[in-house]
């Protein structure tokens, strides 16, 4: 039977907890007054306020503190908040959540930056396995779902115990609502126990990434989440009329070539597709996954191809259909896709962001997707520009230069390739050089005729070195990236020179596709496992993608964990400086908001976190490059 009772003092709190080291504690919350009738703004920390806290330092039981109810005796909010701030800054006390993220933005907007040793108990359910060769899935860890699953009692949902009511309009002291408060508090103490000792038994290593590196991110996340990304919502609201002008423009040349037939949003109407295929007798240059005609960007581009050599006539046609969908892109994903997402209170968006989506353990970012951001080079209406800092402040960014090559470099051993980075040398000359013969002096001659296109090339070869080069797929890739036009042979011949220049490459590859064959899994440089059930398939494609994955996984994994590992120092110093602030993560990047004046500071500290040697055994130099400017398309990059 569950002991659980309801506190309104300090003391009791701290009578309870007593001497424990490990705490689980939960926030109940509520939507501020303006915002009661909204959906979800329970959830949101600028539009509500947290009306209780539970904490459970003994499985089955649990105190509940009420601070904000409407009805019933309350905590005295000054003194809760003063002991809140201690509890959670304290650095000899392992503080659990479910779902910590959340605690971690509701306490950041009392000014609370929660601080390790923390464990997030949905964290440690995705790095559990669901079967033999599964993680849990976000979808798979609610607490709800868990407490069934793993502790065989079912818990009352949300609506069952508030019964359309908020959480702050229930009796303080009535015993569903303390029951319900406790309940998660003690469920996430139990859910602790459960996956540390499964952690112990079977997978040692993922304990210490749940302990030491995803518990602590999750913090960072909700302050990310909390702090929002500012937006020019005069300049996203001018040039969504552009968009729509320039769409307007394009579908009446498009309507004077094929006349009336409708082409939808993106040209890709099953009436626009006929025209093509049955009307004008196109060829059929690619078909979808059900053998139909393809109309995506890749068949465009052939069509426009064959209609250049065998119909010039029709081949404009193509280059605006490419032309439309660009701006319908621009104007669905970047102008209508983020202002749907303002929030009301902050006038800023606030992304949800995941680090355990992924099977590499790599960050994403959705409602919306800023880290798809376009870059400068492909991006004609600036959407970097969206992202402004408000007046006084600079947006700053440290962006990780090369980290997935150096890693790549760390795990083959490759001798030309830690020279080349030990010595703060050029991969791309140091590549070119070894693919096309020549000296590294002359690949680093930005004069010689062959400069540019050997460049493109090696740094193109370079992003796919570790994850298995194919002549094809390199032919393809740099045709529609960079317009290099090479053969397959051409392509055959480097990928051969590239092998034989970098000779630790291919026994590292070969080494590292035989042991995930055996024993079905590859793992990052600290623990974290990705199973490869495929990697014996008699099915070519899927042993293929299994052996891919078994090169990427440990490259692109501890690429990702060095990246975790910089966040959770810099979560560390951020007590000490308020006035640092996260706003996104994209691939290998932080940024931040920050005051002009802290400019120095804010990149002197954070260039530290992020270079620090992550692991004792990696012994070649990480580098951060250090970007600043007033909006987000306007970054310029700062001296080392």
């Amino acid at each position: 039977m569950e002991n659980y009772k309801c506190v309104t003092s300090v003391q009791e709190i701290m009578d309870y907890i007593g001497d424990a080291k490990i705490v689980a504690f939960d926030y109940e919350t509520a939507p501020d007054e303006p915002y009661h009738t909204e959906e979800k703004a329970a959830l949101d920390p600028h539009k509500s306020h947290i009306v209780g806290c539970s904490f459970s330092v003994k499985e089955h039981t649990g105190i509940y503190v009420p601070v904000a109810h409407k009805i019933g005796r309350n905590v005295d909010s000054i003194a809760f908040f003063r002991f809140l701030q201690d509890f959670l800054s304290n650095r000899n006390l392992c503080k659990i959540a479910h779902n910590i993220a959340f605690e971690s933005a509701m306490s950041y907007h009392q000014n609370i930056v929660i601080q390790p040793p923390v464990y997030d108990t949905i964290c440690a359910a995705q790095m559990t396995l669901k079967n033999n060769y599964e993680f849990r899935k976000l979808s798979d860890s609610g607490l709800k779902k868990l407490a069934a699953e793993l502790c065989h009692e079912p818990l009352p949902t949300f609506s069952e115990v508030t019964n359309g009511r908020h959480f702050d309009e229930l009796d303080a002291q009535d015993e569903e609502a303390v029951r319900y408060g406790c309940a998660d508090s003690d469920f996430s103490l139990r859910l602790y126990h459960i996956f540390n000792n499964w952690f112990d038994r079977f997978q040692p290593k993922h304990r210490y990434i749940v302990e030491q590196i995803e518990s602590p991110t999750a913090v960072y996340l909700g302050l990310m989440k909390h702090n929002g990304v500012p937006v020019d919502v005069d300049l996203m609201k001018e040039r969504q009329q552009e968009a729509e002008g320039q769409m307007e423009r394009i579908r009446n040349e498009i309507a004077m070539l094929i006349g009336d037939i409708p082409i939808g949003a993106n040209c890709s109407t099953k009436a626009f597709k006929d025209y093509l295929y049955q009307t004008l007798k196109l060829p059929v240059m690619k078909v979808t996954a059900s053998n139909r005609e393809a109309a995506d960007d890749a068949a465009m581009i052939m069509l426009k191809e064959w209609c250049d050599a065998n119909r010039p006539a029709l081949s404009s046609l193509f280059t605006l259909v490419q032309e439309y969908r660009k701006w319908n892109k621009i104007k669905s994903t970047y102008i209508d896709g983020y202002l749907k997402y303002l929030n009301s209170a902050t006038g800023r968006i606030h992304p949800d962001f995941f680090a355990l989506s992924t099977e590499t353990g790599r960050m994403n970012c959705r409602n919306p997707n800023l880290q798809n951001c376009p870059r400068k080079s492909n991006d004609p209406i600036g959407v970097r520009n969206f992202i402004k800092a408000p007046y006084g402040h600079l947006i700053l960014s440290l962006d990780f230069s090369q980290i997935e090559l150096r890693v790549g470099a760390f795990y083959c051993r490759d001798k030309t390739m830690m020279e080349t980075y030990q010595n703060g040398g050029d991969i791309h000359a140091a590549t070119t050089s070894v693919i096309f013969g020549c000296t590294y002096e002359e690949a680093q001659d930005k004069h010689r005729k062959e400069y540019k296109e050997q460049r493109t090339i090696a740094k193109n070869v370079n992003f796919g070195t570790f994850y298995g080069l194919f002549p094809k797929g390199l032919q393809s890739t740099l045709k529609f990236k960079a317009g290099v036009e090479k053969s397959v042979d051409e392509y055959t011949a480097i990928i051969a020179n590239l092998k034989a220049g970098y000779p630790g490459l291919t026994t590292w590859q070969e080494e590292t596709k035989r042991d995930a064959a055996r024993k079905m899994y590859i793992e990052t440089w600290l623990g974290r496992r990705r199973y490869l059930p495929n990697i014996r398939s008699d099915n070519w494609g899927l042993k293929s993608f299994a052996e891919r994955c078994a090169l990427n996984t440990p490259i692109q994994g501890t690429a990702a964990d060095i990246l975790k590992l910089a966040i959770v120092r810099i979560l560390e110093g951020l007590p000490s400086r308020p006035w640092l602030k996260p706003i996104l993560q994209i691939h290998d990047e932080l940024t931040f908001m920050i005051p002009k004046e802290k400019l120095n500071a804010a990149v002197d500290f954070i260039r530290k976190c992020m270079e620090q040697q992550p692991f004792p055994e990696f012994d070649l130099p990480l580098v951060a490059e250090a970007s600043a400017g007033e909006s987000f398309g306007s970054l310029e990059e700062l001296e080392g």
